[in-house]
C-alpha cells in the first residue's frame, strides 16, 4: 500500500492567483494564460440582441364553386382576394326526371348578390349551355360586364336579346394571350381545344399566386381550326409556379386520349355515302359549330341543299356566319319551308334535339307534330352527339320514335358519329404535368368522377393533402402556406318554370310527384257556414287516379265516408273549417288506402253560403 501511495503522481499544485492590479489591467504574468472572467457582464451593458421580426402570413385567396360540382352542368366559380372578386362561368343543367315540369336549373345567385359591389367581372371559358345558360338570370339581378372571346360574346347575346339584356350589357371582347386586369387579379386567356371554337382556359394571377382553371377542354393534335391547345403557355406558368390548378374532369374514368374531330368527319362521309337517295336529318348540339361546319361541308361534296330546324340553331348558325366562323357557300342555304320542292336526296336538315328535350325539332319530328317536316321511310337521321347524364330516357324515346314512322337512325353508340370535347386521362395528366401544381382541385364532374381525376393527380405525386374535392358552397382558402376550408356559403340549385325563377321548390317537386304517381281527388261541396251543414254534394272529381266508370263501387263508398265525416263535424258542433277539411281529409285517405294501397291528393273544397 506504501508503495503504491510512492508510486502515485504528486496531486498538480494550484497556480498562485494573479496580482489584482494585474487583473485589472487586463494582464497577465508572462508564461501564464489570461484568466477568463467567471462573471457575466452586467444586463445594462450587454449587447441588446437583434428584434425577431414575426413571420408575415401569405397573402390568401378564396374560391368558392357555386356550381359544377358533384354534377354535369351548373359550372360556376367564385375567387375573392384582398376584397375583390371575379366569376368564371354561369351555366345551367337541364333537370332530371324527378324535376316534373321545370325547364332548367341555375345556381343560386344569393352570395353573387350578397358581394356585388366586390365584383369586378364575369369571364367566360366557352359558349356552351352549362357555362353561359344562366347569364340572363344573372344579370337581371345585377349589372356586371362579360369578359369573353368573339363567339363566345355572340352566343351570349343571342341569349340576353330573348330578355332585353343585349343593350344593357357592357361586353369585353378578349383574345388568348391578352392579359385584362381586374381589381387585384390579372388574367390571361389560354387557348384550348373543344367541341366550339374559341374556348379559353384562365391564368388568374393574384397576390396570393397563380392559379389556372382550365373550363372544358381536350388535346387535339388535328383540330379543325383554331389550332392546338397552348401547350407552351401552360408549361411557362408551370414553370414560373401554379398555386392550383381546377382542372376539367367530366371524362376522368376514360383512359387513353379523345379522339380527334376528324374522326367524325371521316365517319359521317361514310354515313353520306351510305343514305344514297334518302333525305338526310342531322341532329346535334346548335352551339357545335365544327359539327355544323363539317355537315355543310360534306352536302355541298355530296350536292344538297342545306336546311336548319330548330330556333337556336337558325340563331347561332347566323351570327357564327356574320362573325366569320361558318362558312356556307351561295346557293346552299334553303329554308326549311324549301325542303319539299327539292327531291330527298338533295337536302340535308340540320336540326336540334340531340338531348331528348320535349319541346326540340327531333322530339316534334318524332311525334309527328313538327309543321314542316313528316319523317318517313325516305329518311336517314343521323343523332350526333353523346346523352348527358340522365337524358338517356329522353333519347331512347325518340329514337324508338323515329323508327316507328320507318326512318332508318344512327347514334352515337353504332358509328362514329360524335367524339367527346373533354379531355381523358393522358390529357388531364399531360394538363397536370405542364402545370405543376402545388393545389389540385378536380373540378366540373359528378363526385365519382372528381374522385377518379383526384386519383389520377395523386398518381402523379402530388400529395394527398394538397388535393381537395369540393363542393358547391365550399370556401378554399389557399395561400402559398396551406390549403383549409373556412366558412360554406349558399349555394345550391334554382328552378326555372316558364317565367318563374325560384318559386318551384322541394315542397311543390313533392306534390308533382304525389300527383304523377297517384293521381289527385277533389272534393266539392256546399255548406251552411252557420250550421256547417250539407246543402249541396259532396261530389267527388277524379284526375289521374282511377278511371270512374270502372269503380264506380270505390267512388260511391268515397262519397259515402265524405258524408259521414262532414256530418260527425256537424253533431261536434266543430266550425273551424280548416279543421274541417283535415277531418274529411283523413277519413278519405284512410278508406281509399286501404281499398287501393295508394295515396292520392285529396283537395276538398268547401263552398260556404
Amino acid at each position: 500500500m506504501a508503495q503504491a501511495k510512492e508510486n502515485n503522481p504528486a496531486p498538480r499544485a494550484k497556480a498562485p492567483a494573479a496580482p489584482k492590479a494585474a487583473a485589472a489591467n487586463g494582464t497577465a504574468p508572462a508564461g501564464e494564460k489570461r484568466a477568463r472572467p467567471t462573471t457575466r457582464r452586467p444586463y445594462y451593458n450587454r449587447r441588446p440582441r437583434r428584434a425577431q421580426q414575426p413571420k408575415e402570413a401569405a397573402t390568401p385567396i378564396h374560391i368558392y364553386p357555386l356550381g359544377g360540382l358533384g354534377e354535369v352542368g351548373k359550372n360556376m366559380t367564385v375567387y375573392e382576394c384582398n376584397g375583390d372578386m371575379i366569376i368564371v362561368d354561369c351555366g345551367l343543367v337541364f333537370p332530371d326526371s324527378e324535376m316534373f315540369g321545370v325547364d332548367m336549373v341555375i345556381p343560386d345567385f344569393t352570395f353573387v348578390v350578397q358581394n356585388k359591389d366586390k365584383i369586378k367581372g364575369l369571364l367566360i371559358t366557352h359558349g356552351h349551355e352549362d357555362h353561359i345558360g344562366s347569364i340572363p338570370y344573372l344579370l337581371q339581378k345585377i349589372s356586371l360586364p362579360v369578359y369573353g372571346t368573339r363567339l363566345t360574346c355572340g352566343l351570349i347575346k343571342n341569349k340576353l336579346e330573348e330578355f332585353g339584356l343585349a343593350g344593357k350589357t357592357k361586353f369585353v371582347e378578349i383574345v388568348p394571350r391578352q392579359k385584362i386586369k381586374l381589381g387585384c387579379f390579372t388574367v390571361e386567356p389560354i387557348h384550348v381545344n373543344h367541341s366550339i371554337p374559341d374556348a379559353v382556359a384562365f391564368a388568374i394571377d393574384s397576390p396570393a399566386g397563380t392559379i389556372i382553371q382550365t373550363g372544358d377542354f381536350k388535346i387535339d393534335y388535328t383540330p379543325l381550326a383554331c389550332g392546338v391547345t397552348d401547350l407552351s403557355t401552360l408549361s411557362e406558368y408551370g414553370q414560373r409556379g401554379v398555386l392550383a390548378l381546377l382542372s376539367d374532369s367530366t371524362n376522368a374514368e376514360r383512359p387513353g386520349f379523345t379522339a380527334t374531330e376528324q374522326k367524325v368527319a371521316a365517319g359521317v362521309r361514310s354515313l353520306f355515302a351510305r343514305a344514297r337517295n334518302k333525305r338526310i336529318i342531322i341532329a346535334t348540339f346548335a352551339s357545335n359549330i365544327y359539327r355544323v361546319q363539317q355537315i355543310i361541308d360534306l352536302a355541298v361534296e355530296d350536292g344538297r341543299k342545306v336546311a336548319f330546324s330548330g330556333r337556336s340553331m337558325v340563331n347561332n348558325t347566323a351570327m357564327a356566319q356574320e362573325l366569320g366562323y361558318m362558312h356556307i357557300p351561295e346557293g346552299t342555304l334553303i329554308s326549311v319551308d324549301e325542303l319539299n320542292q327539292y327531291p330527298p336526296e338533295q337536302v340535308v336538315l340540320v336540326t336540334t334535339g340531340s338531348q331528348g328535350e320535349p319541346l326540340s325539332a327531333l322530339s316534334r319530328m318524332a311525334s309527328c307534330s313538327h309543321r314542316q317536316v313528316r319523317v318517313g321511310p325516305g329518311d336517314f337521321i343521323i343523332i350526333s352527339a353523346n346523352p348527358i347524364p340522365g337524358n338517356e330516357k329522353s333519347v331512347t324515346k325518340i329514337v324508338n320514335g323515329l323508327l316507328l314512322l320507318g326512318a332508318e337512325v344512327i347514334y352515337e353508340s353504332m358509328y362514329d358519329v360524335h367524339v367527346s370535347g373533354h379531355a381523358c386521362q393522358e390529357e388531364q395528366k399531360l394538363m397536370l404535368t405542364l402545370t405543376k401544381p402545388k393545389y389540385f382541385l378536380p373540378v366540373h364532374g359528378e363526385y365519382k368522377q372528381l374522385k377518379k381525376h383526384a386519383l389520377t393527380a395523386a398518381s402523379l405525386g402530388i400529395p394527398t393533402s394538397n388535393i381537395l374535392i369540393a363542393e358547391n358552397g365550399s370556401n378554399v382558402i389557399l395561400s402559398q402556406d396551406e390549403m383549409k376550408l373556412g366558412e360554406p356559403v349558399t349555394a345550391g340549385a334554382v328552378m326555372v318554370d316558364g317565367l318563374g325563377v325560384g318559386d318551384v321548390g322541394n315542397v311543390v317537386l313533392r306534390d308533382r310527384k304525389h300527383l304523377s304517381e297517384d293521381g289527385l281527388v277533389i272534393i266539392v261541396a256546399t255548406v251552411d257556414s252557420k250550421t256547417g251543414k250539407v246543402l249541396a254534394g259532396p261530389d267527388l272529381v277524379s284526375r289521374g287516379f282511377v278511371y270512374v266508370r270502372e269503380n264506380e263501387s270505390l267512388m260511391d263508398g268515397a262519397q259515402s265516408i265524405v258524408e259521414n265525416a262532414l256530418e260527425r263535424c256537424v253533431d261536434e258542433h266543430v266550425r273551424d273549417w280548416n279543421s274541417v277539411k283535415t277531418r274529411v281529409r283523413e277519413a278519405l285517405s284512410s278508406y281509399i288506402y286501404r281499398r287501393t294501397k295508394r295515396s292520392p291528393m285529396i283537395l276538398p273544397i268547401l263552398m260556404e253560403v
